[in-house]
């Protein structure tokens, strides 16, 4: 293609797009695009973007085999479920300090993470977590036991086996 003012253009050569033409097609693409991805965002309302997690509310059946003051954890559970001839109990086996979930053993819980201790009552023995393990509401609901994660109750509250 050749500059000069009076030359003749060649066939083979593109045709010169003028400047508000090329504005009015950017402005339109730039609507388009606007508009396609504002429709693929609205599709998408109405999926919830939330993972959805176990009830705080479950039942579950004690082992007959289970001996007075040893723990059971229920599968997938952060709790700990004891039975002694006073009644049953739950105990939260999530660590009061950082939210890690402590190991139940012989003479309490014990935090992986930072070295708490708690007795078998939940009250700190060794820190740094700063506050004893929630006691959670029990109910007995004919053999099998209702438990609450969501609700606490005062230490020392037992349900009746």
């Amino acid at each position: 293609m050749t500059h000069e003012p009076n030359a003749i253009p060649s066939r083979l050569d593109p045709e010169r797009v003028p400047r508000r033409d090329l504005l009015g097609l950017t402005a339109l693409w730039t609507a388009a695009g606007t508009l396609f991805f504002s429709v693929v965002g609205m599709m998408r309302i109405p999926k919830a973007a939330v993972l959805s997690s176990p009830s705080k509310k479950f039942r579950v059946a004690l082992p007959d085999t289970l001996a007075p003051g040893v723990a059971y954890v229920p599968p997938g559970r952060s709790v700990a479920l004891f039975k002694d001839e006073k009644g049953v109990h739950a105990i939260s086996t999530i660590c009061t300090h950082l939210g890690c979930i402590v190991r139940p053993e012989t003479a309490g819980f014990e935090c992986p993470c930072h070295g708490s201790r708690y007795d078998a009552a939940g009250v700190v023995t060794k820190g740094p977590a700063p506050k004893s393990l929630p006691w959670l509401k029990v109910v007995n609901a004919g053999g099998q036991f209702t438990v609450d994660e969501g609700a606490t109750v005062p230490p020392g509250t037992k349900v009746s086996a």
